[in-house]
């Protein structure tokens, strides 16, 4: 393997239509492209697309001139794996199976795993390392303190999915670039997109979060949470069946339910134009969202270093600003420019090749599953 403090680093992030895939050497991006997801042929499942997504990432790294042994490593997407605590994870027998067996739902996200392994499995010289394959901060990382995991209803614990990737990225670069420890900090963190993630960050931990298809504000497509009472008649009317439900609340919801688009900039537009309804909408994201903020302080016990805005949202002064003037009296609130996925990728794999941080190991970390331990919680936070 090539080795040095300029690793070369191949980064794979499979979406729905799509893998995502750049090379880096060390933190700077040499080459990048998006490469279209295989059709699935006759109705397959996920892991029917796993051979052509291969096949094809393969095709790519030929066309760059880097051959799969010229790799200090290779980091994939990690998916809805079992409830783990963020970090970088080395690939392993058991991360692959879980993965495939889509242990906690279906996505495309599950692939990147097996696809890394796959392509450092390729550059392996006899008699020498392994090229190792990571994933960093998957889907399913689950950093929550046990007082958040009670619903009200025990049957449905609360559970950690959010933008965790980009918002553990996000906490390091604003502490590098202000010269503080990860470990001292307290943040608020507004992922604003398609999906609304608000989640408080303590030390580095997400210990809170709405789970963005099941609660916290309403999105452009997405309704957030919603009266129990009144979707439940909902569910029983027989206007919809479960498909369709579900599809009501995940991409019919928020800005396309009242507006009919889930197009801020279209929003936006009408607002100028003298729109009423499409500002009260608007202006009632930024209510919901200046609310959850709120919530997610009290987390934090109201010390709050910052509230950290992101995302492709949080890009808009309008939205922003309306939700500066609910919460500042907070924490001063700062807008920051959505972060890359492949950059934070490939930065956790260059943390462990650079003996920066040790890579974890799946199965090995004994982090509690939604659910455990909700008899005795071990009581508040410090």
């Amino acid at each position: 393997m090539p080795g040095g403090s300029k690793h070369r680093i191949l980064v794979v992030n499979p979406g729905s239509t799509s893998t995502k895939v750049a090379l880096f050497t060390g933190e700077e991006m040499d080459e990048e492209a998006l490469l279209p997801a295989p059709p699935r042929e006759g109705g397959g499942g996920l892991w029917d697309e796993f051979p052509r997504r291969l096949e094809t990432l393969r095709g790519w790294l030929e066309g760059t001139g880097i051959a799969p042994g010229d790799l200090d490593g290779v980091v994939g997407r990690g998916g809805l794996l079992r409830p783990l605590e963020g970090g970088t994870y080395r690939v392993n027998e058991a991360m692959l199976a879980d993965a495939r067996a889509n242990v906690q739902g279906t996505h495309a996200s599950n692939l990147g795993c097996a696809l890394a392994r796959a392509l450092a499995d390729q550059g392996q010289v006899e008699g020498e390392e392994p090229i190792p394959a990571f994933v960093v901060d998957p889907v399913a990382t689950d950093e929550f303190q046990e007082l958040a995991r009670l619903s009200g209803l025990k049957e449905i614990p609360r559970r950690s999915l959010s933008h965790a990737l980009s918002i553990h990225a996000l906490v390091r670069d604003v502490c590098r670039e202000e010269g503080r420890e990860v470990a001292d900090s307290r943040f608020v963190v507004g992922h604003l997109g398609g999906g609304i993630s608000i989640c408080p960050v303590k030390g580095g931990r997400i210990v809170d979060a709405n789970n963005a298809n099941s609660g916290g504000p309403f999105s452009p497509s997405r309704t957030g949470g919603l009266p129990v009472q009144e979707l439940l008649d909902l569910a029983f009317s027989g206007r919809f069946d479960e498909e369709e439900l579900r599809a009501l609340t995940l991409k019919k919801g928020g800005l396309v339910s009242y507006l009919g688009t889930d197009d801020a900039l279209e929003v936006e537009e009408g607002i100028r134009e003298g729109d009423a309804k499409a500002r009260l909408v608007y202006e009632a994201m930024a209510y919901q969202i200046g609310k959850e903020i709120g919530a997610m302080a009290t987390v934090l016990e109201g010390r709050v270093d910052r509230i950290l805005l992101t995302g492709g949202l949080a890009g808009s002064e309008l939205l922003s600003d309306w939700i500066r003037r609910r919460v500042s009296f907070i924490a001063p609130v700062q807008v920051w420019p959505a972060v890359s996925e492949m950059r934070a990728l490939a930065g956790g794999a260059l943390r462990v090749l650079r003996g920066e941080e040790e890579a974890k190991e799946y199965g090995e970390q004994g982090t509690p599953r939604p659910g455990a331990g909700l008899e005795a919680p071990e009581g508040r936070e410090p």
